[in-house]
């Protein structure tokens, strides 16, 4: 009988360390930036219905969560503010004394070797839950954009290291960049939600942050899921306007979408690994079906396969345990 003439591909299968010695792809540490959510008032640390081990927390608490995450050797971390108060101009996301601009203030003062990135949008602060100016039931994109530009310097002014602005308005990276250089903040960089799909995987955060729309969707803004070249466009823009860094928003069903980003634009990419990801994990691994520990970390390397540099993830400070106990 004639001998199989094949390849031996187990050879480098074999064992934990022969394995270990072949891997291509690793995630660290400093891969994660840890989302928080920060609200108004005292004594305050409530979890989030939706996303269990996510909460809450007024300013007292701050002090603790931050304490707890530079701890676990997590280097970033990205503010989400939920206001007392909403308007239709969402005037507390760019006023001095709103709550993202105190927690930036406060974070920096107690940790300044942390990088705290401030999100950069209007839904959370405006009465109709929409990113922008809303007249006669459109969203106004223009007349956004000043707006955004003054929520980026006030967050620049309290120390935020990273302007992240993820409202998909036309030219709002172009606005914030002026608007940051012409108040001296030259050398703060922008951390674009550029490729952010109109996703069903949001709805938890909208829980969170209290920033569901009062009407319509956010499909004239946000892009759809169904377009691919689309994603090129909108981060070419952003990079030509004077973006730092690449967001592609949701992650996990947009692997494709973060490689042909990658393959095309030469700047750190970030992966938002968005809520919904996140609680159906939690809820599948409450539920007995799934191993959370082996779920989480395969599909965040997916992400890392795929080409991100960063991911934001609710998952970060579970990761970081994960990664010390492997050592």
């Amino acid at each position: 009988m004639k001998e199989l003439q094949f390849q031996r591909h187990r050879r480098l299968r074999s064992s934990h360390s022969m394995r270990a010695l072949v891997r291509e792809t690793y995630l660290h540490k400093e891969d994660l930036i840890y989302p928080i959510f920060v609200v108004e008032g005292e004594n305050i640390k409530n979890e989030v219905p939706s996303m269990p081990g996510v909460f809450h927390i007024s300013l007292d608490y701050l002090q603790a969560e931050m304490q707890e995450v530079t701890d676990l050797g997590i280097k970033s971390v990205i503010v989400f503010g939920v206001p007392a108060e909403k308007d239709e101009l969402g005037t507390s996301a760019y006023h001095d004394h709103g709550i993202v601009q105190k927690a930036v203030a406060q974070i920096k003062q107690s940790f300044p070797e942390l990088v705290v990135i401030a999100d950069t949008c209007l839904c959370q602060y405006t009465s109709h839950g929409h990113c922008g100016i809303v007249e006669e039931g459109q969203v106004l994109n223009d007349p956004t954009l000043n707006l955004l530009a003054q929520t980026a310097v006030s967050q620049a002014k309290a120390g935020a290291d990273i302007i992240a602005p993820s409202n998909m308005m036309d030219g709002f990276v172009a606005a914030i960049r002026q608007g940051l250089d012409e108040s001296g903040f030259e050398h703060i960089p922008i951390m674009s939600y550029a490729v952010k799909y109109a996703s069903a995987f949001y709805g938890p955060f909208r829980d969170a942050a209290h920033s569901s729309p009062q009407f319509g969707d956010r499909k004239t803004y946000q892009m759809d899921p169904a377009n691919r070249m689309e994603a090129l466009r909108e981060a070419e823009s952003d990079i030509m306007e004077g973006a730092d860094f690449l967001i592609v928003k949701p992650a996990l069903s947009y692997l494709d979408i973060i490689r042909d980003v990658k393959n095309n634009f030469n700047v750190p990419m970030v992966a938002y690994n968005v809520s919904g990801e996140y609680s159906m994990i939690k809820a599948a691994a409450q539920n007995g079906w799934i191993n959370e520990q082996e779920i989480v970390m395969e599909m965040l390397t997916s992400m890392k396969r795929a080409g991100v540099d960063l991911i934001l993830t609710y998952h970060a400070k579970d990761v970081a345990r994960w990664l010390s106990d492997q050592k």
